[in-house]
């Protein structure tokens, strides 16, 4: 008996034990995911910095660069900005009847397909590639990612007929890579080890991507993230837990501190820590993980992610239940005051569901005072904005009045009243119209930016409106900006942009009719999009 005993104490103490190391190795993930709002910061400072500078550039060349850099911020970041700067890349491409550079386009294109999980846009874009357009860099990054995507496409199929040959295919790909890559790159060093491992050579692929580990400061973060997965999941063939969990958690600060949401780290760190027993801290992760997947919008990510969530969370949901059937058995088991426990289950019971029912009623008034709040922001930027114009254009008025008033009393007591018509017509109403709306446009443009390209994307491209000035708004735009700033009376539009109702009215339905979304849901569409 006492043996039994022993054994148990000794295995309790190893669990224990375990338990309080993996907490340990969670520390500085845990530190560093409280801080995600500062990296985030970091990042959107970046882009809109970025931004800042493309609206400069003159020539295509360096609106080509513009383009690049931009997409290279969003690569990792969020999938529709990345892909829309993609998509510019080979437009501008074309546009500059560069072969090389519409090759290089649909390079940056296929690895966001790629990351996004869609396979044949991958393959019917990167099969267009005429690779010997290329620079050398840009050839290199053009084989590392087919290998990837034949990789990538054996374990999305797992289909044993067709793996040896994505096998070979994606081997090919490696050895070219390796052949035009100096030997001591990232990516001769990480691609000849993920070879190995493909191979099941494991000892090989840990010395190679070892190699990597040991020069982090030479790599960017993003690319030791992914080398210390791989080398994870060789730790995790093995059987070896701990090492596996320390290299998922450098890996996921690492995506972290970046921002990168095009990540599979955390999720992996939450499927391991899952089997581990440690629900808990999967179950942290596995939202993480989730929230990333959400906003960088690949739909294979959410795939992933969500097929493991449930799984998390049932036995989240079940070890709490284990426990309250544990509780109530031991409940039972004294005798003499089942009826009180029976009682108190009761009463705890019904508070649970009026707790239930309460912390639905706060999520939901937490979820609209979020929006009101977002709303008041926004609103408050929008007032600021007008006020300050609002003085302006007043303030140029009034010292206009004030020249026409002084000009005028001065005809009159030299007696020229003749003159006096003349000082009124230097005054073109239609010419201060029209840098009144000039005024009106550059401010909610700032407000604005992105207002042009989210109003066409509510149209087919050819029903969409190209302006010849990219700092104005025509017409039609500029209703739907009063829309937008919250003038929806047609009346009080009319007013203000010196058209009859009718006019309005047709200039509204034009539009509308041209729209992919229903007729009804047009206004409510324009007023979702964001200020910046």
């Amino acid at each position: 008996m006492r043996k039994y005993l022993l054994v148990l104490l000794c295995l309790f103490n190893a669990q224990w034990a375990f338990a309080e190391r993996v907490d340990s190795l969670l520390v500085d993930l845990y530190q560093v995911v409280e801080k995600q709002d500062a990296f985030e910061k970091e990042k959107l400072a970046t882009i809109y910095s970025l931004k800042s500078q493309q609206k400069k550039v003159e020539s295509t060349e360096e609106m080509f660069g513009a383009y690049d850099a931009l997409y290279q911020a969003y690569q990792s970041y969020q999938f529709d900005s990345a892909f829309s700067y993609a998509s510019k890349l080979i437009d501008l491409g074309y546009q500059m009847k560069d072969e090389a550079k519409v090759a290089y386009g649909k390079v940056q294109l296929g690895f966001i397909l790629l990351s996004s999980g869609m396979y044949k846009e991958t393959y019917d874009t990167l099969s267009t590639v005429n690779s010997q357009l290329l620079s050398k860099k840009d050839r290199i990054e053009f084989y590392a990612l087919m290998s990837r995507a034949y990789y990538d496409l054996i374990d999305y199929n797992r289909d044993n007929y067709y793996t040896d040959y994505y096998q070979q295919l994606g081997s090919q790909y490696v050895d070219s890579t390796i052949m035009i890559s100096p030997p001591a790159s990232y990516e001769s060093i990480y691609l000849k080890g993920l070879k190995y491992l493909r191979n099941r050579n494991f000892g090989v692929a840990e010395q190679e991507l070892l190699k990597l580990i040991d020069r982090k400061n030479e790599i960017t973060p993003h690319q030791f993230a992914i080398t210390a997965s791989t080398l994870a999941f060789i730790h995790l063939s093995e059987q070896d837990t701990v090492p596996a969990i320390r290299l998922l958690v450098q890996a996921a600060i690492s995506d972290v501190k970046t921002a990168t949401k095009e990540t599979s780290a955390m999720m992996n760190l939450a499927e391991v820590l899952f089997q581990l027993g440690e629900i808990d801290h999967a179950d942290f992760l596995i939202q993480k993980a989730m929230e990333d997947a959400n906003f960088y919008g690949a739909k294979q990510r959410r795939m992933q992610v969500g097929a493991i969530q449930p799984i998390i969370a049932s036995a989240k949901l079940a070890e709490v239940e284990s426990e309250r059937r544990l509780l109530i058995l031991y409940g039972l088991g004294i005798t003499l005051i089942v009826i009180i426990i029976a009682f108190f289950s009761y009463v705890i019971s019904k508070q649970y569901k009026k707790l239930k029912k309460a912390d639905a009623i706060i999520k939901e008034a937490n979820d609209n005072l979020r929006l009101t709040i977002s709303k008041l922001e926004e609103s408050d930027k929008i007032k600021d904005e007008y006020i300050g114009y609002y003085f302006n254009i007043n303030s140029e008025y009034l010292a206009k009045l004030e020249k026409l008033k002084k000009d005028v009393d001065r005809k009159l007591m030299q007696k020229k009243f003749g003159e006096i018509g003349y000082v009124i017509n230097t005054i073109h109403l239609k010419s201060e119209r029209e840098k009144l709306y000039e005024s009106f446009d550059h401010i909610f443009l700032k407000l604005f930016p992105n207002f042009l390209h989210e109003f066409n994307a509510l149209f087919n491209e050819e029903d969409q409106i190209k302006l010849t000035n990219d700092d104005l708004l025509n017409t039609e735009l500029r209703i739907f900006a009063l829309i937008r700033m919250g003038i929806t009376d047609s009346d009080k539009i009319a007013s203000i942009l010196n058209y009859s109702v009718n006019t309005i009215y047709a200039y509204k339905n034009r539009v509308k009719s041209k729209s992919k979304v229903p007729n009804e849901q047009f206004e409510y569409m324009i007023m979702k999009i964001k200020a910046e």
